[in-house]
């Protein structure tokens, strides 16, 4: 086991805190790599819109981070050929949806341009999956903050 879902543990990680008024969800890839995987995007998809429901229940604004690189990670079989294929599809609802009050593309600023399904070496923390510091840095830098000083709908 790898941890509770985010939708079990959404309530105590975030909806619980005192002063939230925004979330950034970036989930899915472990649903993607671990077994059982997980390749039916609208599965996916479908837990991000109850997520964004949640979020906008409570008044809160939540953006979605698209889905990183992962091809590379050596852990058993946790990358494959169709689980890149679901993050392709999960990305590109992502990008295109009408849920979330807006699109961070980590994806982008993370993917190494001469083979986008691998992070860039330079932000790898040496598993292919996680980004390093100067990774984190990265897509920390990559948000525009000022989605966050947008009034409330």
């Amino acid at each position: 086991m790898f941890g509770e879902k985010a939708l079990s543990r959404l309530e105590r990680d975030v909806f619980s805190q005192t002063g939230v008024t925004d979330i950034i969800l970036l989930e899915g890839i472990n649903d993607i790599g671990h077994d059982p995987h997980v390749h039916n995007a609208n599965k996916i998809i479908d837990g991000m819109k109850e997520i964004a429901e949640q979020a906008h229940e409570r008044g809160l604004r939540i953006y979605a981070g698209t889905l990183t690189p992962f091809n590379a990670y050596d852990s058993g079989n946790y990358y494959t050929a169709e689980g890149e294929q679901t993050r392709q599809e999960v990305n590109k609802w992502i990008r295109n949806n009408h849920v979330f009050d807006g699109v961070i593309d980590f994806d982008r600023v993370l993917a190494d341009p001469s083979n986008p399904e691998k992070l860039l070496p330079t932000y790898d923390s040496g598993d292919a999956l996680h980004p390093n510091d100067l990774g984190l840095r990265v897509m920390a830098e990559s948000i525009d903050l000022s989605i966050f000083e947008k009034p409330f709908k």
